[in-house]
């Protein structure tokens, strides 16, 4: 519980005008701590992942919405406009007025005919942030074109380093089973708002912030691209392997498979008395990590044949307490069952009357005096319209 009647972002209004996952999950972070989100649905239609199903859930009798919708908009309100029409415009800039935050994705130079871009904005309110997601940038070659994740990952890299390696079945490059790039694009997206707050302190005013699907992929690249500068080898598929830190894999055992990340020296002396090797630990072609990745081969099959018949809960248990990183291999199910994730409380429940209970997954962020609070469940398509506008002329 709350040590404190106020939350660490009350009294912040942020308008989500973005759709589908980078900007809505950039909202939501700031929604979970107590900033009032109200999100600008298209009317009649809303947030394009409304429909983004199967599965859905509903939410109330007369509405069903997709599961990808609610994992990004708990807790917002929910006005339906349509920026085409110059009423439901005006309606915006008179939100615009008192809002702290404007959060956008539409493509580069998309709302500049309707009056909703930063430099128009901005004479309205100038103490206001303005954060635009776009797929490529606001500038440049590729500026014009739509950017989803799943072309994105392609684009940006990650998907050439994902896959099993050339000449093993199944080789090829793979997309990341989760919008991660979304994702990582909300977190960051969320991070620039709050350090342009932060600076609004100082001087008074807002500003604008840019960030681009592709940028976001691209940096994410980190210590492979300074590989890359220092070596000028590309780096390639290494399937589950880490392409420098040996042994760093999956490891089947006779019930399912594990994972174990030898981080320095030492823990590779530890795994080696842990597990029967000892006369491994002090061999000179395991002796040292530059040494393991040059007898690689050789060493993962000696621990393959080591732990091939062995429990993978019990060797992980094993290698734990000799200070060795393991890990389960784990589906969705597991990790949901999984004690550790459960001690952390990350699902979060919102009852729906007499509908199903939903489920989606809460906050990483652990504050001691102002924690993450999940008041309400996901909007349905313009629940707050009236309760919104009608404030809004109130105070214009």
């Amino acid at each position: 519980m709350t040590n404190s009647n106020k939350r660490a972002l009350d009294d912040l209004v942020v308008l989500d005008l973005s759709r589908v996952l980078a900007g809505p999950w950039c909202a939501q972070l700031m929604s979970d701590f107590g900033a009032e989100v109200i999100k600008i649905e298209r009317a009649g239609v809303g947030d394009d992942s409304r429909g983004w199903g199967p599965p859905f859930v509903s939410l109330s009798a007369q509405e069903r919405v997709a599961t990808y919708f609610c994992s990004a908009n708990r807790g917002k309100k929910s006005i339906e406009l349509d920026i085409a029409k110059a009423e439901d415009r005006a309606e915006i800039l008179k939100l615009v007025e008192t809002a702290d935050v404007f959060v956008e994705n539409f493509k580069a130079g998309s709302l500049t005919r309707f009056g909703l871009d930063f430099e128009s904005l901005s004479k309205l309110n100038p103490r206001m942030v303005y954060c635009s997601i776009t797929g490529y940038g606001t500038t440049g070659p590729y500026a014009d074109r739509p950017g989803y994740d799943g072309v994105i990952q392609g684009v940006g890299g990650i998907m050439s380093v994902t896959g099993e390696k050339d000449g093993l079945p199944g080789a090829g490059p793979q997309r990341v089973g989760v919008a991660l790039t979304d994702v990582m694009t909300g977190v960051y997206a969320a991070f620039g708002i709050m350090t342009a707050l932060w600076e609004r302190q100082r001087n008074g005013v807002g500003q604008k912030i840019e960030l681009s699907l592709l940028d976001v992929q691209v940096t994410s690249m980190a210590t492979l691209a300074a590989s890359y500068f220092a070596s000028g080898v590309v780096p390639t598929r290494q399937g589950n392997a880490h392409p420098t830190i040996v042994p760093s894999d999956i490891f089947p055992c006779k019930d399912g498979a594990i994972l174990i990340t030898v981080g320095n020296d030492s823990q590779f002396k530890s795994l080696c008395h842990a597990v029967g090797l000892s006369a491994f630990a002090d061999d000179v072609r395991y002796a040292t990590n530059e040494a393991r990745a040059v007898n690689r081969e050789s060493l993962t099959l000696a621990l393959r044949q080591c732990f091939s018949d062995q429990g993978r809960v019990a060797l992980t248990e094993t290698l734990s307490k000799a200070g060795v990183p393991a890990g389960l291999l784990n589906d969705l199910g597991q990790v949901m069952e999984d004690p550790q994730v459960q001690h952390s409380d990350l699902v979060v429940k919102f009852a729906m009357g007499e509908a199903k209970p939903l489920q989606v997954l809460g906050n990483p962020l652990k504050l001691s005096r102002t924690p993450a609070q999940y008041l309400t469940p996901p909007p349905k398509l313009g629940e707050h319209t009236e309760q919104v506008l009608k404030r809004s002329n109130k105070k214009s």
